[in-house]
């Protein structure tokens, strides 16, 4: 009977934000030599398109509301993959520690005995607001921040009025990650909680890419101005004087890159 190989590590990737030139080096050298990729639908077809061409990719991303591969199956799938002695890697948008359910991933597979790579990516929390000339902190405004998931794998009656009391009494900004489907219902809280409606807000979809959309306003009529112009997932929402700070800094930028287009364009 031929002996089964020695099961390989896995890599656990963080593809950063979308943008394929915020993929860390060290994420690209192994995508490189990969023989098989599990990725997520935020992974961006740029950064797809650094696999090898013979590797076997596998979509195992989550739709809001729609059809999704369960956590198990990809847990089974990863072990199962790893334990042909394939060089696997799991590609997951931003951080895979970052409510990218990583974590789990890899405790699966430390129970199944098979090494795991973990490779931080660029999280969305920072990179999209950042991408839009939000910092999330500034040393006069805002000096610590706060990431919250717009989805929970708690129940509605285990989402405590407390943690919102918390989060909005810590002050700072808030960053909200898959929060678009919510919005109403967290603003709601975080007003409920006692931040002033004049908080300034915003939206940020598709952070860091070519077709990245950003909508300003405050926790008073950001909903509606969401809705107005039609953003859906994936983006994410900021909260926090910080938002106030954009106009200012996308005059630098704007200029900056206007600069270093046309140094790039004389040589």
């Amino acid at each position: 009977m031929k002996a089964l190989p020695h099961p390989s590590p896995v890599a656990l990737i963080g593809a950063g934000p979308g943008d394929p030139e915020l993929l860390t080096i060290k994420a690209g050298r192994l995508l490189a030599s990969a023989e098989v990729v599990l990725y997520d639908n935020l992974v961006s077809d740029e950064i797809l398109a650094l696999c090898p061409d013979g590797a076997r990719l596998i979509n195992v991303g989550k739709i809001p509301g729609g059809k999704a591969t369960g956590q198990e199956v990809i847990n089974a799938l990863l072990i199962k993959e790893a334990r042909q002695g394939a060089r696997v890697v799991r590609l997951k948008g931003g951080d895979p520690f970052v409510f990218g359910r990583g974590g789990e991933e890899a405790i699966a597979l430390a129970e199944q005995g098979i090494p795991c790579e973990i490779v931080p990516g660029i999280s969305s929390c920072i990179a999209a607001p950042a991408a839009a000339n939000i910092p999330v902190t500034h040393r006069h405004v805002s000096t610590h921040f706060t990431v919250v998931t717009g989805m929970s794998a708690r129940s509605e009656q285990d989402d405590l009025e407390e943690s919102w009391e918390k989060i909005a009494a810590a002050g700072g900004t808030i960053v909200f990650l898959m929060g678009v489907k919510k919005l109403e219902k967290i603003i709601s809280r975080v007003l409920a909680a006692g931040r002033d409606a004049s908080t300034p807000a915003a939206i940020v979809r598709q952070g860091t890419r070519q077709n990245q959309e950003v909508v300003t306003g405050t926790l008073a009529d950001i909903a509606w101005k969401v809705r107005q112009a039609g953003i859906r997932s994936p983006a994410v929402f900021v909260v926090g004087e910080v938002v106030a700070l954009r106009d200012q800094l996308s005059v630098v930028t704007e200029a900056a890159s206007a600069q270093l287009t046309s140094m790039a364009a004389h040589g």
